[in-house]
């Protein structure tokens, strides 16, 4: 029995995978080496929490990063005559970064919703387990 639902469990992790792969492809997610590891790692409910706080707290400082530059590329158009020549060529990079930056938002909120989602499904497999096993239909 535990057997079957640790292939359920598998296959709508890779299900949800091939689901959210063409959206990760548009931006990549804020991670390191550690991190990517710690993810191909993951296998309880609360290292697929961690992770989720991980990507969250990283989408957070990604956003005040956007607002930073959103604040930047204003006074850039407000005041593009210090700049001279450099003003249109500053407001292309600032705007790009924001597009940037705000597709890495995107895609790392997807990745912890992606964790909350994995570490929901095995809380339920887990509860559904232990309320099987608890009324003797484990095999015990």
């Amino acid at each position: 029995m535990k057997t079957k639902l640790t292939n359920i469990l598998a296959l709508s992790i890779a299900a949800l995978l091939a689901l959210l792969s063409p959206i990760a492809m548009a931006a990549e997610p804020l991670d390191t080496p550690e991190i990517r590891t710690a993810a191909q790692n993951a296998t309880t409910q609360s290292d697929h929490e961690r992770l989720a706080r991980y990507y969250e707290d990283a989408a957070a400082q990604m956003q005040a990063k956007v607002a930073e530059k959103k604040e930047l590329l204003e006074h850039y158009e407000d005041k593009s005559y210090i700049y001279g020549r450099r003003a249109q060529d500053l407001q292309s990079h600032t705007h790009a970064l924001i597009r940037n930056y705000e597709k890495t938002v995107k895609a790392t909120l997807q990745a912890a919703a992606m964790h909350r989602q994995i570490a929901s499904m095995l809380h339920t497999n887990h509860v559904a387990y232990d309320s099987q096993t608890s009324d003797g239909v484990g095999g015990f």
